[in-house]
């Protein structure tokens, strides 16, 4: 009998888009082989073992396809010759260690209704990778203002015994009011109250973010980066699949 190629995280924090998909998010994932991602319209996150070799790539070229963009994190290496790299950021995680974590009386809850507007507060502040399907990930929690949606703040990733605060953004007409903040501590309480645990992420480089964050109570796990990269035009031909094993390991994950 073969021995499986699948390693297991030390913590599940540590490759978290891959705990989610193997864990509470395994119904938005799809698979070959080694590799998971999440449905394309859902989000664009992709997941490898932790130390892929070359077949695990392959496997990425074909799932996403010639061309494709795909977006990773805790990446231990870089991909491998003819990849292109269209993104790389140093971010770290944080993690709740002392959040105030409480509901708002002005926040109400985001759902499918909201999307047009989620988009349109997304396009004036892009706070990252956002689809019109990403609300389904968890809650979303929002505050308006003479009926026009000025902040919002969510549930992204979802390793297990934990959830990611993702999606925080408010419009420039509103800033400096503290809204940000207090939607997280919202979404924070509402991730407490299933007796999970809060987590994000922010780029390095957004040091107002970082401080904020901090400020309210999240403190620093670990250092990470965030990457984008283009599947290769051509075949790898380390594929050692053939096209009807390929096609057999193409499944979708409790869809």
């Amino acid at each position: 009998m073969s021995v499986p190629r699948q390693t297991s995280a030390a913590h599940p924090l540590d490759n978290p888009v891959r705990s989610s998909l193997t864990g509470p998010h395994a119904h938005f994932a799809e698979r070959r082989g080694r590799v998971l991602r999440y449905r394309p319209e859902v989000t664009p996150w992709l997941a490898l073992p932790d130390e892929p070799d070359a077949r695990d790539w392959a496997d990425v070229a074909a799932l996403a396809g010639p061309g494709a963009s795909v977006t990773l994190t805790a990446l231990r290496e870089p991909p491998p010759a003819g990849w292109e790299i269209v993104f790389h950021a140093e971010g770290v995680q944080l993690v709740d260690d002392s959040v105030a974590a409480a509901p708002d009386e002005e926040a109400v809850p985001l759902g499918p209704a909201d999307v047009p507007d989620m988009l349109k507060l997304v396009e004036r502040t892009r706070p990252g990778p956002f689809t019109p399907h990403t609300v389904e990930l968890g809650t979303y929690l929002g505050i308006r203002r003479s009926g026009v949606l000025v902040a919002m703040a969510g549930e992204r990733m979802h390793p297990p015994g934990w959830t990611e605060i993702s999606g925080v953004c408010t419009d420039d007409s509103v800033r400096g009011q503290g809204l940000a903040s207090r939607l997280v501590r919202a979404v924070a309480h509402g991730i407490r109250e299933r007796g999970e645990t809060p987590f994000l992420h922010a780029a390095s480089a957004n040091t107002g973010a970082v401080r904020l964050y901090e400020s309210l109570g999240f403190g620093l796990r670990r250092r990470t980066t965030f990457l984008s990269a283009l599947v290769p035009a051509a075949p790898d031909p380390r594929d050692v699949r053939t096209a009807d094993q390929g096609a057999s390991s193409l499944e979708q994950v409790e869809r």
